[in-house]
């Protein structure tokens, strides 16, 4: 059950902000919130770290879009019948520096860095703030979670974009945008918080559901650190981790009662409950409490989004986790009182994860189910990677099989257990298929064939060009009122 959700507020005058154009940001408005008369106490500083939080939750990021986005490129979904064009372009690559949804992406994730460095950057002021009115261990949490959150927005971003603008702990008061630097660069950022945050964290059971933990920053410390290939630093962050575990049951993952579990380590909360009011006006503001995912992707309603042929045949016989991933005709909805038909699925079978169905007849535009970004079965299919690399197949083999034991594996089944002889490249390719179908439709399979160099392999045929859809366009708005970005910048190929 959601015992708590944070309530993101928005700083009304302090917090508004534009991509890396900054001219928006004005502190020194004597007609606005100023960080010397705002920062005095516990709940002003937490209201600004909340803030921060915000920017993952609307249209732009994991309300909507990111679904879309990397569900598409990845070829893991197909046209349910609903699909818009403008999210189709998505699944033929055939958008460009003009596209409003990529620019929208963009924008959230400056908005969300800056509202991060808004804290990070005024920690003199913080700082000042006597003990009793602010602990010193407190401060340095508060810290930590900006630091995390900022971490990943950069990170959405660098994996994405490649180079883009970085804009570190006072940026947030420059009056011209910033220039392009290196994803090296970023990464190095994106590195040296999430080791920041791995320290001054709380863990899990000592922190409110729903903020960044200690746990949280270690698995997605080892998760940049694996996208580095740097396996053994990896091993040793993911191995820092404690109280995790797999749900016996791996659909309560995706279900609202009962998420932010065992297994879940960092997830985007929504919560029905906080009010709904202001879904489609919530790029702007950073705040959004419901997502769309359960309505664009639901069989009965708007079926945007369909699962793909490829992805469903991945699926080995006897897998549990076919049945909990998709509906086929014949499953049962509606708490147990109504029957999927043959009809209902144009394409043959439509998504089950993150679905309302199993509790309501139709979906509606808001979804109250959380969006998973790392679950615990990611870190140990991350370690079994880096296992495979610098230490033994044994290893590796032992946390696949773990995954693949909760999903019905047996020693000689029919969905077997792996064996332990397999060799190298073989538990590479086992790592590869267990991705693709234990994190279905939980957008990382894209990313993950970009950073094997499959991409260009799996997606041929596609609309998919190699050197050029890897990453994403500079938004040409960014482009255009940025004097410090210029179509030099371009990614290439747009």
């Amino acid at each position: 059950m959601k015992k708590y959700k944070i309530l993101f507020l928005f700083l009304s005058g302090v917090l508004v902000i534009n991509s890396c154009n900054t001219n928006d940001l004005e502190l020194s408005d004597p007609n606005q919130i100023t960080p010397e008369t705002y920062f005095s106490n516990e709940t002003q500083v937490q209201a600004a770290v909340n803030a921060a939080y915000a920017n993952l939750q609307p249209g732009a990021l994991y309300g909507r879009l990111m679904w879309f986005m990397n569900d598409n490129m990845s070829q893991e979904a197909v046209n349910g019948g609903g699909m818009e064009p403008n999210k189709e372009v998505f699944l033929n690559f055939s958008f460009n520096s003009t596209n409003g949804f990529i620019r929208d992406y963009w924008d959230a994730c400056y908005r969300g860095i800056n509202k991060a460095n808004f804290v990070i950057g005024n920690a003199p002021i913080i700082d000042a703030i006597p003990e009793t009115e602010l602990s010193n261990a407190t401060k340095l949490k508060f810290y930590a979670e900006a630091r995390f959150l900022r971490a990943q927005y950069y990170w959405l971003l660098v994996t994405k974009f490649g180079n883009i603008p970085l804009l570190k702990n006072g940026d947030f008061t420059e009056s011209l945008g910033k220039e392009i630097s290196p994803k090296a660069d970023v990464v190095a950022q994106i590195i040296e918080d999430l080791e920041y945050a791995s320290i001054y964290l709380l863990p899990k059971a000592s922190e409110d559901t729903g903020r960044a933990t200690k746990g949280a920053a270690q698995a997605f410390l080892g998760k940049v650190l694996l996208y580095e290939k740097r396996y053994g630093d990896a091993l040793t962050s993911f191995e820092k981790m404690s109280g995790y575990d797999l749900e016996a049951n791996f659909l309560d993952n995706f279900l609202e009662e009962t998420e932010n579990g065992i297994e879940s380590v960092w997830e985007v909360q929504y919560d029905l409950t906080l009010g709904t009011s202001n879904k489609w006006g919530s790029d702007g503001t950073g705040q959004n409490h419901a997502t769309f995912r359960g309505q664009d992707y639901g069989a009965l309603d708007w079926f945007g989004s369909a699962p793909s042929d490829d992805l469903v045949n991945s699926f080995e016989t006897g897998d549990e986790r076919l049945n909990d991933t998709f509906y086929f005709a014949g499953d049962i909805y509606n708490n147990g009182t109504s029957t999927f038909k043959a009809a209902d699925f144009p394409v043959g079978r439509g998504w089950r994860k993150y679905q309302n169905y199993y509790k309501q007849p139709s979906e509606v535009q808001e979804s109250g189910i959380n969006a998973k970004v790392i679950r615990y079965a990611d870190v140990l299919l991350m370690m079994a990677e880096c296992a495979n690399e610098v230490r033994t197949q044994s290893e590796a083999i032992g946390l696949i099989n773990r995954v693949r034991a909760r999903a019905g594996a047996t020693a000689g089944g029919t969905f077997a257990l792996l064996s332990t002889t397999l060799s190298k490249a073989q538990v590479f390719e086992a790592i590869v298929q267990e991705r693709k179908v234990e994190l279905a439709g939980e957008q990382v399979r894209f990313d993950d064939l970009v950073r094997w160099d499959r991409a260009a392999t799996f997606l041929a045929g596609t609309g998919f060009q190699a050197g050029k859809n890897e990453l994403f366009p500079i938004p040409e708005g960014e482009i255009s009122s940025n004097p410090n970005v210029t179509s030099a910048d371009q990614n290439p190929g747009y």
